[in-house]
C-alpha cells in the first residue's frame, strides 16, 4: 500500500474522535472520588480556555489526582486539527490482525507512535516517553453522532531496555449528554502494580455548563 493511504486511514480516524467545538463554555460539578474505604468530595470547574481547578480536597495527593484526570479529558476533548498535531509526520503501514485492524507507524513524532486503526477508529496507541514505554489498547467505544469516545481501554506501562510490567490500568468511563456536549460522569480505574489492584473511582454529579461571559 502507498504510503498516502496510512496517512488518509489514520487522518479519517482521528477527525473521527469527539472533540468540543469552538463554542464550548466550561462546566463546572461537584466530585466524589472513592478509593477503598476513603471517599473525597470537592468541586471541579474546566474552563473555557481549558484550565482546569479542583476546590474544596484538603488532601494533596487526592487533589492532584483529580486535576490530572481532568487534563486527560482536556487533552481528548481539546479540538486539534491534523495538521497542526501531525502535519510534519510521516505514516506507513504495518501488519494488519486478525481482527481487521491496520497498524500504522509513525515517523517524525518526537515521541515514536505507532497505533491500529479499525474502520474509522484509533484502537490502539503505543509510545515510547523517555524510560516509559505503554501501550493503550480502546475495547469499546460510545459514538455520539458526533464522533467516538473511548469508554473501556486499558493502558500497560513497561520499562522500553528491559520490557518489564510496570504496571496496568483499566479504565471504564461513562458520559451524559449536557446541553450540546459529552461530559465524563464517571470513571472507574483498576490499577495493577507489583500484583497489588486499587479501584479508584471519580464521580461527577450536578454538572452545570458555565454561562458565556457578556461582552
Amino acid at each position: 500500500m502507498t504510503e498516502p493511504n496510512a496517512r488518509d486511514l489514520f487522518k479519517a480516524a482521528y477527525e473521527h474522535l469527539y472533540t468540543w467545538d469552538s463554542n464550548f463554555p466550561g462546566y463546572s460539578a461537584d466530585i466524589e472520588l472513592k478509593q477503598g474505604s476513603e471517599v473525597y468530595k470537592g468541586q471541579i470547574s474546566i474552563k473555557k480556555d481549558f484550565s482546569v481547578e479542583v476546590a474544596g480536597i484538603p488532601d494533596e495527593e487526592v487533589k492532584q489526582s483529580i486535576y490530572t484526570q481532568l487534563r486527560d479529558v482536556v487533552t481528548h476533548r481539546k479540538r486539534a486539527s491534523f495538521e497542526a498535531s501531525h502535519g510534519k509526520n510521516s505514516f506507513s503501514f504495518g501488519d494488519r490482525d486478525d481482527t481487521g485492524a491496520f497498524e500504522i507507524f509513525v515517523t517524525g513524532d518526537a515521541m515514536g507512535s505507532n497505533y491500529k486503526v479499525r474502520g474509522k477508529e484509533i484502537c490502539l496507541v503505543s509510545r515510547v516517553m523517555g524510560r516509559m514505554a505503554f501501550v493503550i489498547n480502546i475495547h469499546k467505544s460510545l459514538d455520539t453522532g458526533e464522533g467516538y469516545v473511548a469508554s473501556h481501554y486499558n493502558a500497560i506501562f513497561r520499562n522500553p531496555q528491559t520490557n518489564e510490567l510496570i504496571r496496568e490500568l483499566e479504565f471504564e468511563d461513562s458520559y451524559e449528554k449536557i446541553g450540546n456536549y459529552y461530559i465524563m460522569i464517571r470513571q472507574v480505574v483498576n490499577s495493577t502494580e507489583k500484583g497489588q489492584v486499587t479501584t479508584t473511582e471519580f464521580n461527577y454529579s450536578n454538572i452545570k455548563l458555565l454561562e458565556p461571559a457578556v461582552v
